[in-house]
């Protein structure tokens, strides 16, 4: 018995399986990933930068905040000044791929049993290294800033002696 189709592909036996009408198809699989695999990987390394980001925001929050209690606790704006260095130092070691360098700015302009100090920290995030291509911005630049007061029972001594 034969059935007459009015599709492509003609007429085919009773109890036959009509002929795959989807070949047309074939291979679109494969064609898809081609497309959307390297789309796929730049929005990985979005991501990945955009938690770079984060992270050196994250610890340069700390650093500044370290640093200001560190300045907060000497005894002249001289000495502050070196703390708060010293302090951002240590909790940024080495740089390394959260922050590649750091500046340190520390104002001591009310440094007086009850008055404050202010840390800024700057910091450049390296992002080129993610790929072998070079990211649009190489480097992203992020600041910070935390201020400490001085305890006011504090005995502080005068800017010129040591």
């Amino acid at each position: 018995m034969t059935t007459s189709s009015s599709r492509p592909g003609g007429t085919h036996q009773a109890g036959e399986r009509p002929p795959h009408r989807g070949r047309r198809d074939q291979g679109s699989a494969a064609t898809e990933l081609t497309i959307w695999t390297p789309l796929l990987i730049l929005i990985l390394l979005f991501v990945v930068s955009c938690g770079r980001l984060v992270q050196a925001q994250l610890r340069l929050s700390d650093a500044a905040h370290s640093a200001a209690r560190a300045a907060s606790l000497a005894r002249d704006p001289a000495s502050a000044s070196r703390a708060a260095t010293a302090a951002v130092q240590a909790a940024l070691p080495g740089g390394g791929a959260t922050c590649t360098h750091a500046d340190v700015s520390v104002d001591t302009s009310t440094f007086v049993p009850g008055g404050s100090v202010t840390v800024t920290v700057t910091c450049s995030v390296k992002l080129g290294d993610l790929t072998p291509l070079s990211l649009p911005a190489g480097t992203g630049t992020q600041s910070t800033s935390f201020t400490s007061v001085i305890d006011t029972f504090r005995g502080v001594s005068p800017a010129g002696s040591s």
